[in-house]
């Protein structure tokens, strides 16, 4: 299950529509082994495409420096489908690295309605998760509630 605070939710949403019609991505790191995401970190899309994206190889190894000098690690790795359903395609598949990530995958498609959803992709395998959204992630004393869109509580 992904638990993931209000404030980054929103942030990861508007992204994806700002982004619109280009596919958007972006990580939000976390303390490494806590598995929460804490800091939001967009990222361009290099590919500058409505049906793939790729980080850019000199801001993603930064931020993985980044990340190493902070001890954190990627808990949420996301990016959106601009004209599919929020679903890993074979592609988003094979370049799935990171075993204890969430993949967090946006559907833009619908201009009224954005379907958010999460993924854990181990060795090829995709398996959907819930994706719980809190107001706050602090220490245990977070109130949950389900995330704005009727599809993304799963």
């Amino acid at each position: 299950m992904l638990r993931i605070d209000r404030a980054t939710y929103d942030q990861i949403v508007a992204h994806a529509r700002r982004d619109h019609p280009d596919e958007a991505c972006g990580v939000v790191a976390g303390p490494v082994g806590t598995d929460l995401p804490t800091r939001f970190v967009p990222m361009l899309n290099a590919a500058r495409s409505p049906t793939f994206y790729e980080f850019d190889s000199g801001d993603l190894l930064r931020l993985y420096r980044e990340m190493d000098d902070r001890d954190e690690e990627p808990v949420v790795i996301y990016h959106s489908h601009t004209a599919t359903e929020a679903y890993p395609s074979r592609t988003d598949i094979s370049l799935a690295q990171e075993p204890g990530a969430h993949y967090v995958l946006v559907s833009t498609r619908e201009p009224d309605h954005t379907d958010v959803r999460s993924y854990r992709i181990v060795d090829g395998e995709v398996t959907e998760e819930e994706v719980t959204v809190v107001e706050a992630l602090a220490q245990g004393a977070a109130t949950t509630g389900p995330a704005p869109s009727d599809d993304s509580t799963h």
